[in-house]
């Protein structure tokens, strides 16, 4: 299915301005925020991708020049293209690929030896991911969040040796302690001799006298695990948080990472910029005209705000020290603007109507 033009889906003209484009995108996400009633969550995902692209000037200009292929909005192996961009997330990214069929074993035989008797570095335990979902408040002040995990952690019995308590390493009986064996492969070029890693002992020269009795030998056992993580103020949707060790053990190598993958709930009556929180508030066309105050909503709580006389409709007033932390400097924080919406009247009884006739005459 063919994407919108992301000018036509925020309702601007090509040559808008990036004031009028930043406008459109808050009367739309307004709209049809997926959690108001009547919202539509398709188009408010269609919102955010066209104001991402359009309120970026580099992207916007390879978008207007290229279209939606020169922002990644097409796949496809063309002129300078990724191949394999669109499938699962490769695109930019570091991939092993595994074709099977022998294809690495068959290089190696005339390159070096087998597939398992390469250098390799030292041995990791899975990386695990998971996704953390957080409230547009908590995401804003931070908090300290508890992950219930069920993961493969070190022996307790054995503590990750393999070995039965009471008992010893000895030589591995098949490798003599050497850690790797010699064999023959005949290849059309003719036998050709390879040192592999020793099968038995995995390359250590060493084997349990008596393997643990709990793991079988792995080293490590399933156990569900309590990871204390601390979210900072100003975390954004989207972004990753890495914890060095906390992944799965392994026996004989350190344990991988763990990757938290946050992400941020839409609120009803708040949109974040970068360190800018946006909010809209209606008033009537008389307050516009005459000056009044009114109450705003925060993070932080109410906060009266005055609204000038002659305020102008989508004018936008800054309520500095109320928007999102720094993630770098948690003391300061950015502004809150308000947009200002003003309500025209639809309907009006005969008084009102005289008064603004008499008003307009005057």
């Amino acid at each position: 299915m063919s994407k919108r033009d992301y000018y036509e889906v925020l309702g601007v003209s090509k040559g808008a301005s990036d004031d009028e484009i930043k406008k459109a995108f808050r009367r739309q996400a307004v709209q049809y925020h997926p959690d108001k009633e009547g919202g539509d969550e398709a188009k408010f995902k269609e919102i955010n991708e066209a104001y991402d692209v359009l309120k970026d000037s580099q992207k916007r200009q390879r978008y207007d020049q290229f279209g939606h292929a020169g922002v990644g909005g097409a796949s496809g192996a063309g002129a300078g293209g990724n191949p394999f961009e669109g499938f699962g997330g490769f695109g930019g990214q570091n991939v092993n690929f595994d074709f099977g069929g022998g294809f690495g074993d068959i290089f190696d035989q005339f390159f070096g030896g087998g597939g398992s008797s390469r250098q390799r570095g030292p041995i990791r335990g899975r990386d695990v991911e998971v996704q953390l979902q957080l409230t547009f408040e908590e995401a804003i002040f931070g908090l300290e969040h508890t992950l219930a995990l069920d993961l493969e952690v070190e022996c307790e019995h054995c503590k990750g040796t393999t070995v039965e308590p009471g008992h010893d390493m000895k030589i591995c009986p098949d490798c003599k302690g050497a850690g790797q064996q010699t064999r023959v492969m005949n290849t059309m070029f003719g036998p050709i001799q390879q040192t592999v890693p020793c099968e038995t002992c995995q390359g250590a020269g060493k084997v349990p006298e008596k393997v643990c009795t709990v793991c079988r030998g792995k080293g490590t056992e399933r156990r569900k695990q309590d990871i204390k993580v601390k979210i900072p103020a100003g975390i954004d949707d989207g972004a990753t948080i890495r914890l060095s060790g906390r992944g799965e053990a392994i026996a004989g190598g350190e344990a991988g990472d763990l990757y938290i993958n946050i992400r941020v709930k839409a609120h009803k009556h708040f949109t974040r910029e970068g360190d800018i929180i946006l909010s809209n508030e209606h008033i009537s066309m008389i307050d516009a005209a005459l000056g009044t105050e009114i109450d705003v909503r925060t993070v932080d709580g109410t906060v009266r705000m005055k609204i000038p006389a002659g305020t102008q409709p989508e004018a936008d007033f800054k309520l500095s020290g109320h928007g999102v932390p720094y993630l770098r400097n948690q003391d300061k924080r950015g502004p809150h603007i308000v947009n200002i919406i003003v309500d025209v009247p639809k309907k009006l009884n005969k008084k009102q109507k005289k008064l603004l006739e008499e008003l307009r005459d005057a």
